[in-house]
């Protein structure tokens, strides 16, 4: 089973009647229209709930069998290792195979290690070890499964509505890390946890549906050597604009994510108990608020043009916001500042991601969304380090500052040096971009 074809008129044209006086500010939802993206967007909306629940309870499940915050932390490690290796492996498989089957079997493999998890969970087996096996297949699995899905998204929905397509995306997961902890914490009072995990499971047979009722997408060409991890990374150089997208985002993860010195600055900045309580809290939802809010009002970022500019403007802003929530003594301007963080950071991954889909080849998509994905893994993770030793050596306050200056200072550096996202013009890169027939 295939799906049905998608109509090709329907895709390239989308009409949507959009005459309310909050035309061009709030979401731009023509990519609804089209119905492949339309079923994986609801799949994907249920789906991310359920992940971030996930995500939350099996923390919490590491630190009841153990009572020890180390094991806590090594789960992230855990996780973040077949994120990186099947980030890159995953992106080469989604240039080889069909990229509907690929999402398949990918979906079905999260699937199954989510219901592991349910199963060794209510029975009651107490292993960490099991635990940790089960969170590696999941994350290498989803590794896979995201560059995938990714790559998708410009063969099914035309050029000029992806940013549209990825602020919609972007927004969901942004509810989605709000609601699905939110969620945990209702009802974990009132079941055992493994069945969180089981709903985990369930929701992902709407995503699974989604991509079942996509048509055939094999690789694009008629090549059928196996794509390359190697190839891939070759393909962008003398491509700045491509490799600008990465280098810019490492600056502004790397020097400006704080969120390793919330849980200090949530006790000894804004006066919390041990523990954090709701100043830890609302200091790790600010910036999925901002983020939220910036999802809802996007429909102005569909009239961008010059988008390279704006992901360099983004950045900036996302810096001096750091700034302002590193000399923040009170937690609601902190929270308003990791909020503007938050819009300008949705902004800036809108653009990005939209360049590495439309001014990349078709047959190069999947792997560049696989080195995306190690990116976006990789910094957070490498920021929590050096934030940790920049607060130890003197404050989070300076760290938190000054990661903020070293943001701002090293996306203009780096843009004056390679100016090649200044001088990106979206409407030649979409007039360029020929649509891939579907078979």
């Amino acid at each position: 089973m295939s799906g049905s074809e998608p109509d090709e008129k329907q895709a390239a044209e989308p009409e949507a009647p959009r005459t309310s006086r909050f035309k061009g500010v709030l979401a731009d939802t023509r990519p609804l229209q089209i119905p492949e993206y339309r079923r994986l967007f609801i799949g994907g909306a249920v789906t991310v709930v359920g992940s971030q629940m996930t995500a939350v309870v099996v923390l919490q499940e590491i630190f009841s069998i153990t009572q020890n915050s180390a094991w806590v932390g090594a789960a992230s490690l855990v996780a973040l290792v077949p994120l990186i290796a099947f980030g890159l492996i995953g992106g080469a498989i989604a240039d080889t195979y069909d990229r509907r089957k690929v999402m398949i079997i990918t979906t079905i493999g999260v699937a199954l290690s989510s219901i592991g998890l349910w199963v060794q969970a209510l029975v009651g087996l107490h292993s960490v070890w099991v635990i940790f096996a089960l969170l590696a297949v999941q994350q290498g699995m989803f590794a896979v499964n995201s560059p995938t899905r990714a790559a998708i998204i410009p063969r099914i929905v035309p050029a000029h509505l992806v940013p549209a397509a990825n602020a919609l995306n972007m927004t969901v997961f942004s509810v989605g890390v709000i609601v699905g902890p939110l969620l945990v914490g209702l009802l974990l009072p009132l079941m055992n946890l493994s069945w969180i995990y089981f709903i985990d499971a369930i929701t992902l047979s709407a995503v699974l549906y989604a991509a079942i009722r996509l048509p055939a997408l094999p690789p694009a060409g008629t090549s059928t050597t196996r794509a390359s991890v190697r190839e891939g990374l070759g393909y962008l150089r003398g491509r700045d604009i491509l490799l600008m997208t990465f280098v810019v985002d490492i600056i502004a993860m790397v020097f400006g994510m704080p969120r390793a010195l919330f849980p200090e600055m949530a006790q000894h900045t804004f006066g919390g108990p041990d523990g954090g309580g709701i100043q830890l809290g609302l200091l790790n939802a600010g910036m999925a608020i901002g983020a939220l809010i910036g999802g809802l009002t996007s429909g102005w970022l569909q009239h961008i043009r010059r988008q390279g500019i704006a992901i360099v403007a983004a950045i900036v802003i996302w810096g001096l916001a750091m700034v302002g929530m590193g000399v923040s003594g009170l937690l609601w301007m902190a929270v308003f500042f990791l909020a503007v963080g938050g819009w300008a950071d949705m902004v800036s991954a809108v653009f990005r991601t939209t360049i590495l889909q439309v001014a990349a080849t078709d047959e190069m998509r999947g792997r560049l969304q696989g080195v995306f994905l190690v990116v976006v893994a990789g910094g957070p993770r490498l920021a929590d380090m050096l934030h940790g030793l920049a607060a130890d050596w003197s404050s989070t306050a300076v760290a938190v500052t000054g990661g903020g200056v070293l943001v701002i200072i090293g996306v203009l550096v780096a843009v004056s040096l390679r100016p090649a996202l200044l001088k990106y013009d979206a409407r030649a890169a979409e007039n360029a971009a020929a649509p891939v027939p579907h078979t």
